[in-house]
């Protein structure tokens, strides 16, 4: 091994370090900004190694380098400009087109691979574990490509959140199913070559739009997460297609994460990962409604100042956030409503739902592009004992993950965990209006009698309750 070959492993080496530090930093919100930076430190010199290496090996032309600097340059253009004008709302979207952008890439990579061997190497003199990886990177890249965009789709409101369904289409996804397998298997055995290939990739695009089309919006941050794992294991398998050991890396890392974290997300819906793929359930954004009469049930509505004198006399308040926080753009108001209530002396912290909003993570960004600080944002399990304890819990937005209907059995939210926000002594609720949330079932919060609504837009709502604070205080 010359020192080139050895440099150039070093490097690949602190890339993988560099991945790894940089994915345990995310763990927490204080040092997730700093692990983004140093895993893309990483991804940086991992590319700027292979280009080198390339040139060195001189397996590639100066056209060549040029396109791949034009790719480089214009990838990096539409990435940054996309990532500083999306709303924080449309966030889960930007997601899953990254999602699917990065599951087409690894197909893609398989692709050119299989068609830059035809006429060089026979197919039947090619190992096992390159047809096979080249196979399963066209599988899963396919699938996460147009289900990524179809659940993309879903949450922009171009494709309804609703479960969409049609006759037939259960035995057409069985069918799809069958087809890619048979086509996978059949190359790996080293038969078939670039049009089978063609073929499995067209099943694994009809399977990921078929799979996805199914599913409900209630189901999305799962669903987010699944494909992330998936994107993770296609760039894995492209890695081993072309020998990258950057690639492989990066992408098991991405992969192991994303099951876990979907994992995580199923159970904190207490749903199965079958159940969830089976779809059905979930009905999409609920259209807004302007009278508090709609939903069932006798609801309390409370006025602004009454909400701001109970707030400003409190001793300790918990704020609960949700996607109609998001939608309202309201996060900044609140953490201002927050720090002035801290200022004044009240003991404030944040419940966060594992899966309020529509991903993994959403609230916990939302409020920390807002800057609330980060030890004041307590999970499920570390907020859940202290709401028992609590003056008033403030709802913004939130409606699934505090229904106690979760406790009783025979209803859609059966069984899920959800934030404790009925045992606390008073509850305050800022709503549009009291449409369903994404599981489509009444939130039994609401008739509380301890439980008071204040309708209207989360934003508006939030800088005229920290006006009525200021009044008070």
């Amino acid at each position: 091994m010359t020192g080139f070959d050895t440099g150039v492993h070093v490097v690949y080496l602190a890339a993988a370090v560099c991945f790894v530090l940089g994915l345990h930093r995310m763990t927490s919100p204080a040092t997730a900004r700093r692990g983004n930076q140093l895993s893309a430190a990483g991804m940086a010199a991992a590319v700027v190694t292979t280009v080198v290496l390339l040139a060195h090996d001189r397996v590639i032309t100066v056209t060549g380098v040029i396109v791949l600097a034009v790719g480089l340059a214009v990838g990096a253009t539409a990435g940054l400009l996309t990532a500083r004008r999306v709303k924080m709302t449309a966030m889960p979207q930007l997601v899953s087109i990254f999602n699917a952008v990065g599951g087409g890439a690894a197909a893609l990579i398989a692709f050119s691979d299989a068609i830059g061997h035809v006429g060089s190497v026979a197919l039947a003199d090619q190992p096992v574990s390159t047809t096979l990886t080249t196979a399963l990177d066209l599988l899963i890249g396919g699938i996460t490509f147009s289900g990524s965009l179809v659940a993309g789709a879903k949450l922009a409101g171009t494709i309804p959140g609703r479960p969409l369904t049609f006759p037939g289409a259960r035995v057409l996804n069985l069918l799809l199913a069958v087809i890619a397998l048979a086509a996978a298997l059949v190359y790996t055995t080293g038969h078939g070559g670039v049009p089978l290939l063609a073929v499995l990739t067209v099943a694994a695009l009809g399977l990921g739009v078929l799979a996805t089309l199914p599913i409900g919006g209630a189901d999305m941050p799962v669903v987010i997460s699944l494909l992330n794992a998936f994107t993770g294991t296609a760039v894995a398998m492209a890695g081993f297609v072309i020998d990258s050991t950057p690639l492989i890396i990066a992408g098991a890392l991405v992969g192991a994460a994303g099951g876990i974290l979907t994992k995580l997300m199923a159970d904190a819906m207490n749903r199965s990962l079958l159940n969830i793929v089976a779809g059905g359930f979930g009905t999409g954004d609920e259209p807004a409604g302007a009278s508090p009469a709609a939903g069932s049930g006798t609801v309390r509505e409370v006025t602004v100042d009454d909400a701001a004198l109970q707030l400003a006399y409190s001793h300790k308040v918990v704020i609960v956030p949700g996607y109609g926080l998001a939608a309202a753009q309201g996060q900044h108001e609140l953490v201002e409503l927050a720090q002035a209530l801290t200022d004044h002396g009240v003991d404030v912290s944040y419940g966060i739902h594992p899966v309020a909003g529509r991903m993994p993570g959403h609230m916990n960004v939302l409020l920390a592009e807002a800057n609330a600080p980060y030890t004041q944002l307590k999970d499920l399990e570390e907020i859940n004992p202290q709401f028992a304890s609590t003056d008033v819990v403030l709802v913004v937005g939130a409606n699934d993950v505090t229904n106690p209907a979760a406790r009783r059995p025979g209803n859609a939210v059966s069984g899920m965990p959800i934030l404790d926000v009925d045992k606390a002594t008073s509850v305050i609720v800022i709503k549009r209006s009291l449409g369903h949330g994404y599981a489509g079932v009444d939130n039994e919060l609401y008739p509380d009698p301890k439980t008071a609504m204040l309708f209207g837009d989360a934003k508006a709502e939030l800088g005229a309750l920290l006006a009525g604070l200021h009044s008070y205080v």
